[in-house]
């Protein structure tokens, strides 16, 4: 069953990274409701469908982190305005490869974090999923 939900237009903004599940899920990459900032589930899939970093954590977590930094700064945001991660992982072994990535861009702005191993992702060459939530000044 589809619902008519109404939003008010002028207090959301939303940001889509053109990926094809965009659409036929129905989400977007990115969403600012006044001054908080919520980053879908992003995965290491670049714009042609690819996995970036197959069976690397390391490098799907730093490209994870730029391809949301990207949906931040689309919204007037920056990784310093960043709150919480909520980090997934098919390999809960491999948590020192994805933490590591993650505090090279966290170290300093350290928000809370939760890291926990999921039976299954999109696909199954994708080893990290992290969703991001921020909140910037007004």
């Amino acid at each position: 069953m589809r619902t008519n939900h109404r939003m008010r237009k002028h207090h959301v903004r939303k940001v889509s990274s053109g990926a094809k599940w965009e659409n036929i899920v129905g989400y977007s990459r990115a969403i600012k409701h006044g001054n908080n900032i919520e980053v879908a589930g992003t995965t290491a899939i670049d714009e042609k469908g690819e996995i970036v970093g197959k069976d690397d954590p390391y490098q799907q977590t730093i490209y994870i982190i730029q391809k949301a930094e990207t949906a931040l700064l689309a919204l007037g945001a920056v990784l310093s305005d960043v709150i919480r991660t909520r980090i997934y992982t098919t390999d809960i072994s491999r948590w020192e490869e994805i933490g590591r990535a993650h505090g090279e861009y966290f170290r300093e702005i350290k928000p809370v974090s939760t890291m926990v191993e999921v039976s299954k992702l999109i696909s199954p060459e994708t080893l990290v999923e992290i969703e991001f939530s921020a909140i910037v000044e007004k």
